[in-house]
């Protein structure tokens, strides 16, 4: 249901930062951040300007990432990854050799789930209907969240086709910013924070 809204809602939804398993993996376990990346953030809390409200993934590397940006964030099981079922801490060469036909199909199909969690089209209802669940309040809310959720919101607030979403790059530490007015939401920009990846 898409909550009447009076006012503007600013949602910025950043990319947590990388972890090594992410380095090094298609389908990144939850894992506690890379090193490096751990002493750039340390740099950074209170870069980020006023926010009525934080919220987060329940991931390990979403909460290190608003820890060390000097953030409290609520909790929100919505705002998780994509399930990627059994290809989680796969390489997309081990899937290859493993499930060249499931890869294949999900390559191909954006409502394909070979892997057995969650499609593409999945992560994009789920983002959707919590963006257009937000209170009617105006307010400014950051999202620490995963590339997928962040593809999610862009694919929702511009209303184009499941097909769109493997077509946005999400780089670690990126903010994507969003706005609602009434029922319509707009997608502004994709704004790097700082340079610590």
């Amino acid at each position: 249901m898409v909550a009447r809204r009076t006012g503007t809602i600013r949602l910025h939804l950043l990319c947590s930062a990388s972890t090594c398993s992410r380095n090094a993996v298609a389908f990144a376990s939850d894992g506690s951040l890379d090193s490096s990346v751990r002493e750039g953030l340390s740099k950074l809390p209170g870069h980020l300007s006023f926010f009525n409200a934080v919220l987060r993934s329940p991931s390990l590397c979403a909460g290190q990432t608003a820890e060390m940006l000097g953030l409290e964030a609520a909790v929100l099981p919505q705002l998780r990854d994509c399930d990627f079922g059994s290809w989680i801490g796969l390489s997309l060469e081990e899937v290859r050799l493993k499930a060249p036909e499931g890869l294949a199909v999900w390559l191909r199909d954006p409502r394909a789930a070979p892997h057995g969690g969650e499609s593409f089209v999945d992560v994009v209802r789920r983002v959707g209907q919590w963006m257009d669940g937000l209170s009617s309040n105006p307010r400014s809310i950051l999202v620490i969240s995963h590339t997928s959720v962040i593809r999610a919101a862009i694919v929702h607030a511009l209303g184009v086709g499941p097909d769109s979403f493997r077509h946005i790059d999400i780089a670690p530490l990126t903010r994507a910013e969003l706005s609602a007015f009434g029922e319509r939401w707009t997608f502004s920009a994709l704004v790097p924070l700082k340079d610590v990846r």
